[in-house]
C-alpha cells in the first residue's frame, strides 16, 4: 500500500511546523548558527522527509519511518523549550509552536496505529 505523502495531512502539518521553525530561526542570535539553529531546522526538516520516504515503502516500513518522524518531533519539542529558556522566543511563540508539534504527535501516533490494524 503506497501514499502520496503530499495528500497526507500528516506532511501536511509536519511540512507547516517546518516553515514556522525555520521562520522562528532566523530571529535567534547568530552565535547558535551552527548550535540550537542547526539542530532545530534539522529535526523539523527530518519530521515531513521521513514521512515521505516511509510513505513509498511497505507498512512495516513505513511505521519505522513514521517512528522516526515522531522521535524528531520530540526531539524538535525539547529544543524549542531550550530556546524558550535561553530567552530566543517569548512564552506565546513558544506555546503556539509547541501545540502545533503536539498535534501533529498525535496525528502521527494515530496514523501509526491505524497502519498496524
Amino acid at each position: 500500500m503506497k501514499h502520496n505523502f503530499k495528500n497526507l495531512k500528516i506532511w501536511v502539518l509536519a511540512m507547516e511546523v517546518a516553515s514556522h521553525i525555520h521562520k522562528l530561526c532566523l530571529e535567534f542570535p547568530k552565535t547558535e548558527q551552527y548550535g540550537l539553529i542547526s539542530q532545530m531546522n534539522r529535526a523539523a526538516v527530518s519530521i515531513p522527509s521521513n514521512i515521505a520516504e516511509g510513505s513509498n515503502r511497505g507498512i512495516t516500513h513505513f511505521r519505522h519511518f513514521l517512528n522516526i518522524a515522531l522521535g524528531s518531533s520530540f526531539e524538535l519539542g525539547t529544543q524549542l523549550l531550550i530556546a524558550n529558556q535561553n530567552n530566543y522566543i517569548s512564552e506565546i511563540k513558544t506555546n503556539e509552536i509547541e501545540n502545533r508539534i503536539i498535534e501533529l504527535q498525535k496525528m502521527i501516533s494515530g496514523f501509526i496505529k491505524k497502519l498496524g490494524e
